[in-house]
């Protein structure tokens, strides 16, 4: 597994991230998340009903990219594959909603369900193209 250097991890505790999966017609399709980064580990809390998720199952390739909306020539891309599991008790979403002061439980209908998607990063780019 390839590792996040020091000199990206700040983006880390980032807002927002941009996950790309490949959709069911082999083209990437592109989702604005939130996530959660603990001990280098990043990790998504999905709903199953999602075409993401719905992507990921079929296919684990993905890619997470963090823009620092500061420097915007500066990001941190994880190339790799997703490891879904069951969230049923919403014990992750309810940490990623402490982050983001929300209650993702509201964000599901009833009846739906959430994943925990672990990212498994083959390569890591830290890009800076101004430093």
């Amino acid at each position: 597994m390839s590792s996040i250097p020091d000199s990206h991890r700040d983006l880390l505790d980032a807002e927002v991230a941009t996950l790309a999966t490949v959709g069911p017609d082999g083209r990437p399709q592109l989702s604005e998340v939130w996530f959660l980064a603990e001990g280098g580990v990043v990790r998504l809390s999905l709903n199953t009903t999602r075409q993401k998720t719905k992507n990921l199952l079929r296919n684990p390739a993905c890619n997470l990219l963090i823009l620092d909306l500061a420097q915007p020539y500066r990001y941190l891309e994880l190339r790799g594959d997703a490891l879904v599991e069951p969230d049923d008790g919403y014990d992750f979403a309810d940490r990623v909603g402490a982050k983001y002061r929300a209650n993702l439980r509201q964000h599901d209908l009833p009846g739906e369900s959430r994943v925990v998607v672990t990212l498994e990063p083959v390569r890591v780019n830290a890009v800076n193209m101004r430093g």
